[in-house]
């Protein structure tokens, strides 16, 4: 690791696991320190304990403007200030088809998908200095349309929009704001799918992506290197946003018949 983030203050929402887990993780090693912000209690505690002095736990619920708030208070308490806001924490809501979606689960999944990263944003920037960077973790589900999820498919895009608003009003306090599109990465919240295939018929690089990878994507959006860059929306995703590969020629090609037949 190259310091990086040496000297810098990060909170991290969602960080009891996965995306959020690696990247509190790696902002550690690369010498930020971090709040660990999550409404799991057992989970959060445990990765801030495994940081070290380098880490701290704030039970968040990131639906409540008070809870984040909070977070922030405590964050400014502990570390003293705050120079990066990661927004990532989301659920993905249900499967089910848009005709046979009840949209039992879309309340949920827009609040804490798009309202914790709108509140986040915004408690956040209150007390950011400038060169302060946020980074809001949306989908590529936000970015290409697809079939099922509705519910989070619309707050993921809801996030990509909001996000390039406050990258524009933001600028005037030099407060950047980025967003992060995950795409196919072995965590808990796609689990449920056959990520090998997934892979296979719809990533251009034949490679599963891991949490590290998205982290590695945060270091950058939160270091000076990214100075200039705001508004930018980055596909973690093996190039899937580019396109599918390209077909098997078996699939494609119709079997020559013999000459004469």
């Amino acid at each position: 690791m190259s310091d990086e983030l040496a000297g810098k203050v990060a909170i991290i929402t969602g960080a009891g696991n996965g995306i959020g887990q690696a990247t509190a993780e790696v902002f550690v090693a690369e010498g930020a320190k971090v709040v660990i912000a999550d409404l799991d209690d057992e989970a959060g505690a445990k990765v801030a304990a495994a940081l070290g002095e380098a880490a701290h736990f704030v039970r968040t619920d990131v639906c409540d403007a008070d809870s984040v708030s909070a977070l922030v208070d405590a964050t400014i308490a502990h570390f003293g200030k705050l120079d990066c806001m990661v927004n990532n924490a989301g659920i993905s809501g249900s499967y089910r088809r848009l005709m046979k979606d009840d949209l039992r689960d879309f309340d949920r999944v827009i609040k804490v998908d798009l309202l914790g990263v709108i509140l986040g944003t915004q408690a956040a920037a209150r007390v950011m200095s400038p060169g302060g960077s946020i980074i809001n973790t949306t989908s590529i589900a936000g970015i290409s349309p697809g079939v099922g999820f509705t519910s989070y498919r619309a707050a993921k895009a809801g996030v990509i929009h909001f996000s390039r608003c406050a990258a524009i009003e933001l600028a005037e306090l030099g407060l950047r704001v980025n967003v992060i599109a995950p795409g196919n990465i072995a965590t808990q919240i796609n689990a449920q799918f056959d990520t090998a295939s997934v892979v296979a018929q719809i990533q251009p690089l034949q490679r599963l992506g891991s949490p590290q990878d998205l982290a590695n994507a945060a270091v950058y959006l939160a270091s000076d290197r990214a100075a200039q860059v705001t508004g930018v929306v980055l596909p973690v995703d093996g190039g899937t946003t580019a396109g599918h590969p390209p077909l098997k020629p078996e699939t494609v090609m119709r079997e020559k018949k013999p000459a004469g037949s």
